[in-house]
């Protein structure tokens, strides 16, 4: 009979289930999603729903405790909390009863450590930056490989060889590349979730730097004041990328789904990474760079800057960055981990 798997996804992104989703169809063995999923899409797969562990009323949790005294091997350990005792509880049963080949931990330090105390095999997702605090590092020794959502080019330069070698890198995993319409001259900007949004009046005076081009804006804005002619607000949108498809440019953060569908569609990119823990955006930024995938500018551009920056965002070759795309990494990381998951298998 063979094993399935588990999917443990972290509970403050919708990417890491889209992920999860993504790969999960392309399995040829069951998959099971375990995660705090309320709220989410979880049409089609089958899913473990677990108790809430983050503190009560806490809307700006980023996973740490704020302790004084813990374990030097944790992020988040908190003592007392029903939540989280009910959420490993429920972990710890689904392992006794369906013993799984494997967990893929998408992410979570504590859950990649509680995984190899119960004797499961791990393969712990490594996101973007240098993450070597020694919870990190802890976690990845526990794991019996570690998985990279992006491609080996965008890797952080403080990355220790042992956790490199111990890693396959498996690109952007995003669905199948958009057809790519013909670029307009428009310019899309994409706000993406966990961020902080754009702002009415900052856009306003970029549109007006620029006012020759069509400015087509995408995810949350805030603030208020006189919009321009040709700045277009559109809020959320279920096709973000048919948008993105008739961009001259894009201007985005440097979160991996801007990123991955700069690639996918070869849009030439304005990349305005966003302050994140471990460097995750601008060491990721730093490297679109230094390949010449990107124009790189850390914070909101002055009204003044945009015209040079949009010249040469335009100059940049959209070959360089669409080849970070792979048309198969989807694919090719479901065929990876159910091989590793057969390697686990009894005989």
């Amino acid at each position: 009979m063979t094993r399935g798997i588990g999917w443990y996804v972290h509970h403050q992104g919708a990417g890491h289930l889209q992920r999860a989703r993504a790969v999960a169809a392309h399995l040829p063995r069951p998959c099971t999603i375990l995660g705090t999923v309320a709220g989410f899409d979880t049409t089609g797969l089958a899913v473990l729903d677990l108790p809430d562990d983050r503190p009560l009323g806490d809307a700006a949790f980023d996973g740490r405790d704020g302790a004084a005294d813990r374990p030097e091997a944790l992020h988040y350990a908190p003592l007392n909390h029903p939540g989280l005792r009910a959420r490993m509880a429920r972990i710890a049963e689904w392992v006794a009863r369906t013993d799984p080949a494997l967990l893929v931990v998408d992410v979570s330090v504590e859950v990649a450590l509680f995984a190899r105390l119960l004797s499961v095999p791990t393969l712990v997702v490594r996101l973007a930056g240098t993450r070597t605090d020694r919870p990190h590092l802890e976690a990845f020794r526990s794991a019996s490989r570690l998985l990279a959502p992006f491609p080996e080019a965008l890797d952080g330069g403080g990355v220790p060889e042992w956790v490199r070698a111990k890693t396959v890198y498996a690109g952007f995993l995003t669905g199948p590349t958009l057809a790519n319409t013909e670029a307009r001259r428009d310019i899309v900007v994409v706000f993406g979730q966990g961020g902080v949004g754009g702002d009415v009046p900052a856009l306003a005076e970029a549109a007006r730097s620029v006012p020759d081009r069509d400015w087509h804006v995408l995810g949350p804005v805030s603030g208020s004041g006189a919009i321009p002619d040709n700045l277009h607000l559109h809020g959320w949108v279920p096709d973000v990328a048919a948008h993105v498809a008739r961009a001259a440019l894009l201007v985005g953060g440097g979160g991996d789904g801007v990123v991955a569908l700069a690639a996918a569609q070869a849009k030439r990119f304005l990349c305005l990474p966003e302050a994140r823990a471990y460097g995750e955006q601008t060491e990721k930024a730093a490297a679109l760079a230094r390949l010449g995938a990107a124009v790189v500018q850390e914070g909101w551009p002055e009204a003044s800057a945009w015209p040079g920056l949009i010249q040469a965002g335009l100059a940049l070759d959209p070959a360089v960055i669409g080849g970070l795309h792979s048309p198969t990494a989807v694919a090719e990381c479901a065929a990876g981990i159910d091989a590793l998951a057969a390697s686990f298998e009894r005989t």
